[in-house]
């Protein structure tokens, strides 16, 4: 066995540049060790005006887990104004189970933490008494949220030490209230900046530079405002071994932090090695406001390297890390799609891998080293890094491969059945197939993952995890070869699902290979990813051309995540979010079988199918002409009959609902600045923690927009979430004037239905009526009451998944799944009245 020379799970962190790749320092680890242990990074934003040593915790049982709702006690009695400062024995409240929990002081350790297992479940209290206002940020480390005089921002669920959140103190006592999720310890400290603008380095995303190759890369570094206004018309100019490029920002909102894009010039030549990168930040009139200087690999790119790209999703910077094929010259080589585990960095896991001489290892990020367990976003990252890799290696399609280790043995099981006709076989290693049915029964995860709930309006939000749910798709690996590797004595993610994998296929599945590694522990060296017979499984394998696939088989959840296989297209379901399944045979004619299909395309051109065409479908045959090169077929009335084309204004595979779609599409949020100053300053916060939280969880950067500065045609045919009502936020009647789903002051109203109240929160989703592929998120509520319960935003977490609706009252943060009055999916034409909906009782 080699001896496994890098860690998986841990990248260098200097103390200049927090991203992964910057530096690349090598060290000896386990594929399980937490990214962020090893270094700290130093106060390069200011200096410390407090680090807490002494404050009270609880153990409020609360949950931020896999779960779509939170609930939080604490939370509800700062929002109504109820919640007393702590003290030793004081009653801090009841439980979601019912238990009466008391506060107890606590100190930090000599390491500055605050160490009680119950901080996993509980909350930290810690106050500062200031002498005057000022601006300040608060960092605080290994929590979840962080409540800053009563307002949420993200915290630092996985300890990496990026979390800096400016505020203004006030003069006197300030409250700071963590809750807890991963770990048994917590830390805090206020910090005074050094200046109002400023980059940090925490979190810099890098390309390398590669020798052989000349133009633009994409890098990534956030910039600090800890100023009352948007910072517009500012530059970032970034100079490393070629031109100096400078690049335009976009608007950083007040008090916030934001990751922005920067392109540095690549110039062919030189030594490998390190560069020194120069960026500069100039305010709109060409103020030199600050300086970051760093380090940046040059690479040549016939050895491991890390690749850059924008995102579709938002705009943002990613990286890739690649093995590249020995063989230097020949193209159309193969391509292995290299998924990491929990808490790996993409730069380290493609280090793992030997260079093959038959084709390139790319690993792709899942956005961050925990990400969204290729689910989602995880699942978006892996398709786009899959596209920019094989368009610039000029690989092979009938010679693309899919592998993983842990978490990423899971995203190869879902991303193997998800997009069956674009891997020629498969190679889940230490992996689980279904994320939550593994996380509720790990001792690790179970106190962080939770029953949905009973009940019809429970129901619609188990509905919509149905694409994640791997074995529900399990038709889908006939299209794939598999080989299943797994330590025989692994404790983190047992043996027992891999066998039970086995078994699961050994019912139907007749090309995979299963073996278990002898006395292997969940890492046992690089041959827990790089073993040599996965690859030689894997040199057996073609994927076939679409003209060449006589029998397609094929399941999905959601036509917005899998859509097609290829010579079919599941454009609509009849029912949202159930499983639609076809099972086509094509001869001289096309014959098969549909369940919950509302319209399906047949790609005749790729079928190859070249004379008269009948298709047999339900038992129903229908003529097509041989000059179509697509055959769009639609359900009506039992019925199937030609249409032209699909709708474009109706449900498709370009949106198809699901609240969580909303934050795609190069999504804007746009805040209101309507209302009283409590509902302005609130739905202002929210935005601003939703974006803290994506970039946190996602490596995002969002564009936060006033409404009254909102431009539909600026932000042609992006996503839009509005947060705020039609009273509230003046973007409303410019983009939801239609919707079935109306939310004012006081009430909201779906279709003629009223519910009235200043206590209602929703979250939907609609189409941008101006756009044939943009969708409209709303987080809204009827008054502050409303508006505060939707705090939470478990949207960006992995796991929990939500319906195209779902309205609320203020009970949520106590009660959770009790206080959904509504939940369901809109029609394929996004009406209520064909749609479906559970009610939690007759308005």
């Amino acid at each position: 066995m080699r001896k496994f020379f890098m860690s998986l799970a841990l990248a260098a962190v200097s103390l200049s540049v927090s991203t992964a790749f910057a530096q690349q320092k090598q060290t000896e680890g386990n594929v399980v060790a937490y990214f962020g242990e090893e270094e700290k990074i130093a106060v390069h934003e200011g200096y410390v005006l407090h680090q807490f040593s002494e404050g009270f915790f609880v153990d409020s049982k609360l949950n931020y887990g896999r779960v779509p709702i939170a609930q939080d006690f604490l939370a509800k009695q700062i929002f109504d104004g109820a919640f007393n400062k702590p003290a030793q024995g004081a009653v801090a409240g009841v439980t979601k189970d019912g238990e009466t929990v008391s506060w107890e002081m606590i100190n930090a350790s000599e390491d500055q933490f605050f160490n009680n297992e119950a901080l996993r479940t509980g909350h930290l209290y810690l106050s500062y008494e200031s002498d005057k206002e000022q601006v300040a940020l608060m960092e605080a480390t290994a929590n979840t949220v962080t409540f800053i005089n009563g307002m949420p921002h993200e915290g630092d669920h996985y300890n990496f030490e990026w979390s800096l959140v400016p505020f203004h103190m006030k003069k006197g006592n300030n409250d700071f209230l963590l809750t807890g999720g991963r770990f048994n310890k917590m830390k805090a400290r206020i910090i005074i900046p050094d200046q109002p603008v400023q980059f940090t380095k925490r979190d810099v995303t890098l390309p390398d530079l590669i020798l052989e190759e000349e133009g633009q890369k994409w890098g990534a570094i956030r910039i600090i405002n800890s100023t009352n206004n948007s910072l517009k018309g500012y530059t970032l100019s970034a100079k490393a071994n070629g031109e100096e490029i400078v690049s335009k920002i976009s608007v950083i909102s007040p008090m916030s932090v934001r990751k922005v894009p920067f392109q540095v010039e690549d110039i062919k030549g030189g030594d490998e090695g390190e560069l020194s990168l120069v960026l500069t930040l100039k305010d709109a009139k060409g103020v030199v406001l600050d300086i970051a200087e760093m380090e940046i690999n040059n690479r040549t790119k016939h050895k491991h390297h890390e690749r850059t790209f924008v995102s579709d999703v938002d705009g943002s910077v990613q990286y890739y890390s690649v093995a590249p094929s020995t063989d230097k010259s020949s193209k159309n080589q193969a391509m292995f799609l290299s998924v990491h585990g929990a808490s790996v960095q993409a730069t380290n896991q493609s280090r793992a891998y030997a260079q093959k001489d038959w084709g390139f290892v790319v690993a792709a990020t899942n956005r961050r080293p925990y990400g969204f367990a290729w689910e989602d976003w995880g699942r978006m990252d892996a398709m786009e890094v899959l596209a920019d890799a094989e368009q610039l290696f000029e690989t092979n399609p009938q010679h693309t491969y899919l592998t993983g280790h842990s978490m990423g043995g899971h995203g190869t099981w879902y991303l193997g059945a998800t997009y069956p006709d674009r891997f020629a076989a498969i190679a889940p290693c230490a992996g689980y197939p279904e994320l939550l049915s593994y996380a509720s029964n790990h001792v690790m995860y179970k106190h962080a993952t939770g029953k949905i709930g009973e009940g019809a309006v429970a129901a619609m939000f188990d509905r919509a995890q149905n694409p994640t749910k791997t074995k529900q798709l399990g038709r889908n690996y006939l299209q794939s070869g598999i080989y299943i590797h797994h330590g025989s004595d692994d404790t983190v993610v047992d043996v027992e699902l891999a066998r039970d994998m086995r078994n699961f296929l050994g019912q139907y599945h007749t090309n995979f290979v299963y073996y278990e590694y002898p006395g292997g522990t969940h890492w046992f060296g690089n041959e827990s990813v790089d073993w040599n017979p996965i690859f030689n499984y894997f040199k057996w394998h073609n994927n076939p051309d679409s003209k060449d696939v006589n029998h397609i088989e094929f399941v999905t959840g959601s036509p917005s995540v899998s859509a097609s296989n290829h010579w079919i297209t599941i454009q609509q379901q009849e029912t949202s979010f159930e499983y639609s399944k076809v099972d086509f045979v094509k001869e001289d004619h096309i014959t098969g079988t549909t369940e919950n299909v509302k319209t399906i395309v047949f790609d005749l051109a790729k079928a190859n199918m070249d004379q008269n065409t009948v298709i047999d479908i339900d038992g129903q045959k229908v003529e097509v002409a041989p000059a179509e090169d697509q055959v769009v077929l639609q359900k009506q009335s039992d019925k199937w009959i030609v249409i032209n084309a699909v709708n474009e204004d109706e449900k498709s595979p370009a949106r198809n609902g699901g609240f969580r779609s909303s934050f795609d599409n190069r999504v804007v949020l746009v805040y209101g600045s309507k209302g009283s100053k409590a509902e302005r300053e609130w739905y202002y916060n929210k935005a601003r923690f939703d974006a803290e939280t994506f970039w946190y969880r996602g490596n995002s950067t969002l564009e936060l927009v006033k409404d009254v500065d909102f431009n539909p045609k600026k932000y042609q045919d992006r996503n839009v979430v509005i947060y705020g009502n039609a009273n509230t936020n003046t973007a409303w009647n410019k983009l939801l004037k239609d919707s079935p789903v109306q939310v004012k002051n006081g009430k909201i109203t779906i279709e003629g239905q009223t519910m009235s109240g200043d206590n209602l929160g929703a979250y939907f989703v609609q189409p941008r009526k101006d756009s044939k592929v943009a969708s409209v998120g709303v987080v809204a509520g009827t008054g502050i009451k409303g508006a505060k319960a939707g705090f939470a935003n478990q949207y960006f977490l992995a796991g929990p998944s939500f319906p195209d609706l779902m309205i609320f009252d203020d009970s949520m943060t106590t009660e959770g799944m009790k206080s959904v009055k509504v939940s369901g999916f809109f029609g394929n034409d996004w009406s209520v009245e064909n749609g479906d909906f559970a009610w939690k009782e007759a308005l």
